[in-house]
């Protein structure tokens, strides 16, 4: 009986034990997983709720360091339908105005429960507690050491095996960066890791703003070179910035960027000079003669008074100041910039940036030169945007080499 070897029980691991029993339901499929439960940083994905995929998937959507690598992996992690195959397992799905796809249940719990049902259903054999070693190469197959539930040495013979072990981000998950460590002893090529998906911290925050929520144009540079830009909502920390356009950003945020900076324009449908002149134009119309007042009904009292101190307005009299001063202001609302920013640890990331170079893989993410070893997942160099589009990478790639060891393996067998 051919032997399929899944090592990691997440997203990807799951999604590849599954696929590959049932495109061979003779194999005999093995999970090995490290924790206690299998899944359990699917089980905080999208705040619980399991954010499982998205509707607009698009190349744009990803990042790596070969993008013509990344480019043909995505045509293999679209052709495999992630999506598809969990509504054929029986998920009824919901998606909201952003594309977002989720568990019409709005429970990662129910997502786990159905993909644990079917994995029982096709008798794959999910052991936890299981720490990997090392791999090695024998008899056409490969062996893989690690120490089981009981702390002893064991030892397993496969005849595929499909790596999904993670990358660094979110260590209270069971991931400490093994995966891609254990990529470089198979000889693999890494691209150095960095956390993505997280909050940024500020060399000098305005702890006044922590809670204040703003939409926003953020864009990040490296000193004055543009990296990226989106749009969304800003939540301003005790220790710097947050919200969803400021995680897409960090993808951008590898270790080459040197001296990374955040600009905020606050009113992004605005040309700057029309601003300019919308603020001088709203004098005649304030409540009062005080900054307070001038901010009322455009901006959160604190993040409006924020930037009249970063212009150096005086805070009285602002019916006495020049166009050349609401000109500052209107430049600092749209050019808001912030310097000596680090991403968050890896505690708050959300997912890995580098990892395993996607040109060691086969447009299938069979490891090149041996036949049956897959990498899939977040080991990989390859991260997406907030909003389903790393679920999409971790099942679809799942899918791919789980089908792909099975189809291998019966092919052999022939």
């Amino acid at each position: 009986m051919a032997h399929i070897l899944i090592l990691g029980g997440g997203a990807a691991g799951l999604a590849a034990a599954l696929a590959a029993a049932q495109t061979d339901p003779t194999a005999r499929v093995t999970v090995l997983e490290r924790s206690p439960r299998p899944g359990k940083k699917l089980l905080a994905t999208g705040n619980g709720r399991c954010n499982l995929d998205n509707e607009g998937i698009t190349p744009e959507s990803y990042s790596s360091a070969d993008r013509a690598a990344l480019d043909a992996l995505l045509r293999t992690v679209n052709a495999a339908d992630p999506l598809g195959w969990f509504r054929a397992l029986g998920l009824y799905t919901r998606t909201d105005e952003t594309g977002r796809v989720y568990p019409y249940s709005n429970q990662a719990a129910d997502v786990l429960a159905l993909l644990e049902h079917h994995l029982a259903r096709c008798s794959v054999e999910v052991r936890t507690g299981c720490t990997v070693q090392t791999l090695s190469q024998s008899r056409g197959g490969y062996v893989v050491l690690f120490s089981n539930a009981d702390g002893a040495d064991e030892s397993l013979r496969a005849d595929a095996v499909v790596c999904a072990m993670g990358g660094s981000a979110g260590p209270q998950f069971g991931t400490d960066g093994f995966g891609p460590r254990f990529a470089a002893q198979c000889g693999g090529a890494l691209a150095p890791l960095y956390p993505c998906l997280t909050a940024l911290q500020c060399a000098k925050p305005d702890k006044r703003l922590a809670g204040i929520r703003a939409k926003a144009h953020a864009a990040l540079y490296n000193g004055s070179t543009l990296l990226a830009d989106y749009r969304g909502e800003v939540q301003f920390t005790d220790y710097g910035l947050s919200g969803i356009c400021i995680m897409d950003l960090t993808r951008h945020l590898t270790p080459a960027v040197k001296s990374p900076a955040v600009e905020l324009d606050l009113f992004p449908d605005v040309a700057e000079d029309a601003l300019s002149a919308l603020f001088a134009a709203r004098v005649p119309l304030l409540p009062g003669d005080t900054a307070a007042d001038f901010w009322l009904g455009l901006l959160n009292a604190k993040l409006g008074r924020a930037l009249w101190q970063a212009a150096g307005l005086p805070d009285a009299d602002v019916h006495r100041l020049s166009a050349a001063q609401w000109q500052k202001l209107a430049h600092i609302a749209k050019h808001w910039r912030f310097d000596g920013l680090t991403p968050c640890g890896w505690k708050q990331a959300q997912v890995t940036g580098g990892g395993l170079a996607l040109t060691e893989l086969e447009p299938d993410f069979q490891f090149k030169g041996c036949p049956g070893l897959y990498f899939v997942g977040e080991t990989l160099d390859c991260v997406g945007r907030c909003g389903g589009f790393n679920l999409h990478w971790a099942f679809g790639s799942g899918l791919a080499a789980g089908r792909d060891a099975a189809k291998h393996l019966c092919s052999r067998k022939r």
